[in-house]
C-alpha cells in the first residue's frame, strides 16, 4: 500500500486546466488512481510548497510545459471506497486556470499520453463527469478574463 491509499487522513492535491493553443491539455493517468483515465494534470502537494507551486510542479513533470497558475476554478473532494466501504482515497482538490508560457509538450512522470484537446468536444477522450465540469468552469472564467 502506498500512502495514498487508505489515507489516515485526506490529501491535498492540484489539477490544471492548462489552455495552449486554445485547447486543454489532456494526460492519461499512468498510475491509479484514474489508471488509463484521461484527466487533467495534477497532483500531490509536497510539504513546504504552496498550491501555486505545486500545480505549477506537476504540470511541468507531467506535460512538460510551464505554466502561470491563474485563478482557482474549484475545490472539492474525490473519495473512493473500496467494496468493503472503507475510504480507499481521499483526495481535497484545488483547479487552477493555468496558461502555458515556455516548455515542449510532452507525457511524463504519471501520465503515460498526453492530447490537446478542444474543450468543447471532449467525448474522444471519455472524461469523468467532474474533469468536465472542471473544464467548463475554466473555460467560463477564461472567457471572463479576456
Amino acid at each position: 500500500m502506498s500512502e495514498r491509499t487508505y489515507p489516515a487522513q485526506p490529501i491535498i492535491g492540484v489539477g490544471a486546466v492548462v489552455i495552449a493553443q486554445g485547447r486543454i491539455v489532456l494526460v492519461k493517468r499512468a498510475h491509479d488512481p484514474l489508471k488509463g483515465e484521461w484527466n487533467l494534470p495534477g497532483g500531490g502537494v509536497e510539504l513546504g510548497e504552496t498550491l501555486q507551486e505545486a500545480c505549477s510542479r506537476e504540470v511541468l513533470e507531467e506535460t512538460g510545459l510551464e505554466v502561470r497558475v491563474g485563478s482557482v476554478i474549484e475545490v472539492f473532494d474525490r473519495i473512493t471506497r473500496d467494496t468493503s466501504g472503507q475510504v480507499e482515497y481521499h483526495f481535497v482538490l484545488v483547479d487552477y486556470l493555468c496558461r502555458v508560457v515556455g516548455g515542449t509538450m510532452r507525457a511524463g512522470s504519471d501520465a503515460s499520453e498526453i492530447a490537446l484537446a478542444d474543450p468543447f468536444d471532449l467525448d474522444a477522450y471519455a472524461l469523468n463527469e467532474k474533469a468536465r465540469q472542471v473544464i467548463d468552469r475554466g473555460m467560463a472564467l477564461l472567457a471572463e478574463e479576456v
